[in-house]
């Protein structure tokens, strides 16, 4: 059965009351891989049916993975129960009227055919390209249809596929990662994820220490797209702006970042994992977040848009995640005109080249200070060259400060997932380019490259 059929049918049982439904039928896998051997191979096919309803400012919300005529009665009696029982709620939104929805690409019937022993066979052929590394990680794929319906009058469906390969290529003293991900598994090319990984773990062995102080550095893609998610949660997010824990807050309209910094949140693009709405059922659109350097806004929700005054920009997150706010999660940091990141390190001339980041936290959310560890391929740059491995380095950083000053960016961008594939399946990625900053503040050192 279509995700549309099973939320008609879960509206029939709503009683009268306002109500919206949101349902998700999922069919995925995962080939998890360790030490060059896939162990973990996965498959999931799940139905998730959320039930909405509406009494002026006050909801009940219930969900359940029973499609049946009694599962979807039983969901309509606990979504009345906690009705009942739910207090006032002064932010609370009507629900999403009606609109027309936005033709998006996204769905590629290879990649939602593929089944266990087919992404076993990708996993496999990441595993043979690794150079001898000892190579960790994963392959999946998946499609989930979704499909909204509310008294309201709206309707919305779409079906969406993903697939990622990640790959860490790591033996004792060395280390390297890659990952990338496409719509289209035809686009994704397993080994050459792992050729990536393994090439950079090739020169991480007899790393050095850095002494703590602040840098110029070049960041690959991956490293400044996780940047500017954590970066996101609080200063891209409508949410944030309103509680003013937003480095946009009372600087919309401001020349904040270099000039060379635009961030635009593109869920429609196909060259991204496109969505046509969100988790209400609002339009996704184009939404410019800074221009030339100049904060322009932020992403909304409807709860959020109503408190500002304002529209939503379709930045509903799933139920479980609302709490969160409005935040972004197809942001494009726009291409430079450098042609390799050897052009970066030539324009840093002495500092540090980092691959990626890990275990990130968020110290002081209203200047957007972050902290975390580098892993898997920092190096030195020396005299415009990058030179000799380091260790994993201790960061904290002023992303603000990072954005403020920009040598240059790589004129070739890559599209880096996100997703940590918790729960129901939702993916999303950023497109970056590698990024060349004079500002990137070493604050400790850490353990050499390995596992």
């Amino acid at each position: 059965m279509s995700a549309p059929e099973i939320a008609e049918r879960a509206l029939a049982h709503a009683g009268g009351h306002d109500a919206e439904v949101f349902v998700a039928v999922e069919r995925s896998g995962f080939a998890r891989f360790a030490a060059s051997e896939v162990h973990q191979p996965t498959l999931i096919e799940n139905v998730s049916v959320q039930l909405r309803l509406v009494d002026e400012k006050r909801a009940g919300v219930a969900t359940t993975n029973r499609t049946d005529d009694g599962g979807l009665a039983e969901l309509a009696r606990r979504a009345a129960d906690v009705l009942a029982s739910a207090t006032d709620d002064p932010d609370l939104p009507p629900l999403t009227p009606p609109a027309p929805m936005p033709d998006v690409a996204g769905f590629d019937e290879e990649t939602a055919e593929l089944g266990a022993g087919e992404q076993s066979k990708l996993a496999a052929a990441a595993i043979g390209a690794s150079n001898g590394f000892p190579l960790y990680g994963y392959f999946t794929s998946g499609v989930v249809e979704e499909a909204i319906a509310s008294t309201t009058g709206l309707r919305a469906t779409q079906r969406a596929t993903d697939s990622t390969c990640l790959a860490l290529a790591a033996a004792d003293g060395a280390s390297g990662y890659a990952i990338g991900t496409s719509w289209r598994v035809g686009e994704l090319e397993p080994a050459a994820v792992a050729e990536e990984a393994a090439a950079k773990a090739a020169r991480t062995r007899d790393a050095a220490v850095a002494e703590p102080a602040r840098y110029r550095a070049v960041l690959e893609p991956y490293a400044i797209a996780e940047l500017l998610y954590y970066f996101s949660f609080d200063s891209l997010n409508g949410l944030g702006l309103l509680e003013e824990r937003s480095f946009f807050a009372g600087r919309i309209g401001e020349r904040a970042f270099d000039p060379k910094v635009t961030l635009v949140d593109e869920p429609l693009d196909a060259g991204g994992l496109p969505r046509a709405f969100d988790y209400e059922g609002t339009p996704k659109r184009r939404v410019p977040l800074v221009e030339d350097g100049v904060l322009r806004g932020v992403a909304w929700d409807r709860a959020t848009a109503a408190r500002a005054g304002v529209e939503s920009t379709g930045h509903a997150l799933p139920a479980g995640e609302r709490s969160f706010g409005a935040v972004p999660t197809a942001v494009r940091l726009a291409p430079g005109e450098a042609e390799s990141v050897d052009e970066l390190a030539e324009l840093v001339g002495d500092g540090v080249y980092i691959t990626r980041l890990h275990y990130l936290g968020i110290v002081n959310p209203r200047e957007g200070v972050i902290t975390g560890m580098t892993r898997d391929g920092t190096f030195r740059i020396r005299d415009g060259k990058v030179a000799e491995p380091l260790v994993n380095l201790r960061f904290t950083v002023s992303v603000p400060d990072l954005l403020a000053d920009v040598p240059g960016l790589t004129s070739e961008t890559k599209l880096v997932n996100l997703s940590d594939f918790y729960d129901e399946r939702w993916a999303y990625a950023y497109r970056a380019p590698a990024i060349a900053t004079g500002n990137f503040n070493v604050t400790g050192a850490g353990s050499g490259p390995g596992l």
